[in-house]
């Protein structure tokens, strides 16, 4: 070790050492609390304390917005400083990482608006049950949407490897596995476009793992505080149909 190194390093003495395991230890008793959409700063329900119904119309009404070309956000910085607080998401997305695909604006909303998840191909893991749930949880999200879009490659991938045994390196053979139940759904219906209704079948599977979700998902379901819905998004349109 060289010389200017030894006298940058601090001198511990025996009592700094205990005051701070004395700070460690007092910071450590404090309980570890979460902020919650449920527990808003004003005294009036959260501003996403809406039917899931309606939060469902605000984003088809948006999609169409922004399939028109008629998109309302311009400045996303409107309202930042109100964000530092909170946030009061609508709806929990789960979509692709394509990069063709962002969900806020896709649905022609805000920033705080779209609590979103992403994986290539649109499928639901631990990591993403487990972001759902936090959704609703703690942030109050009334709506879960999987949004798978079309010409995905993830799934375009899953169909090489299920047709033709196609070997991918590295982890792309965990994400493909993952896809492969909806290919091979897709497969016995025998479609002529076998990707495109390989995409629906990994929306409606990734729904239906949502939906047997135990117990957060499943227990805010039949409380109704929560719906679940599944769309495909067009790129060369800008719709989302429902599924």
């Amino acid at each position: 070790m060289c010389e200017h190194c030894q006298t940058q390093l601090p001198v511990w003495s025996r009592r700094r050492v205990m005051a701070g395991a004395a700070a460690f230890l007092a910071a450590s008793a404090v309980p570890f609390t979460f902020a919650r959409a449920d527990q808003p700063i004003s005294s009036g329900p959260a501003p996403n304390a809406i039917p899931p119904a309606e939060a469902l119309d605000r984003l088809m009404q948006g999609n169409v917005r922004y399939a028109a070309g008629e998109s309302e956000w311009e400045d996303y910085s409107v309202g930042r400083a109100e964000r530092v607080a909170a946030q009061y998401p609508i709806v929990a997305v789960l979509s692709c990482s394509d990069s063709r695909v962002a969900p806020e604006l896709v649905f022609d909303q805000g920033p705080g608006d779209v609590f979103v998840i992403r994986v290539a191909g649109n499928f639901v893991n631990d990591d993403g049950l487990a972001s759902f749930e936090y959704a609703v949880h703690f942030l109050g999200v009334p709506l879960l949407m999987v949004l798978g879009h079309s010409n995905c490659g993830a799934v375009g991938a899953a169909i090489k490897v299920v047709k033709e045994h196609a070997e991918l390196p590295g982890h792309l053979p965990e994400l493909v596995k993952a896809i492969e139940p909806a290919v091979i759904a897709a497969h016995g219906r025998h479609p002529s476009d076998l990707l495109a209704v390989a995409i629906e079948e990994n929306v409606r599977l990734s729904v239906k793992h949502l939906i047997e979700d135990v117990p957060v998902l499943s227990d805010a379901l039949a409380a109704k505080k929560i719906a679940i819905a599944g769309g495909v998004y067009d790129i060369a349109t800008g719709k989302v149909n429902l599924i």
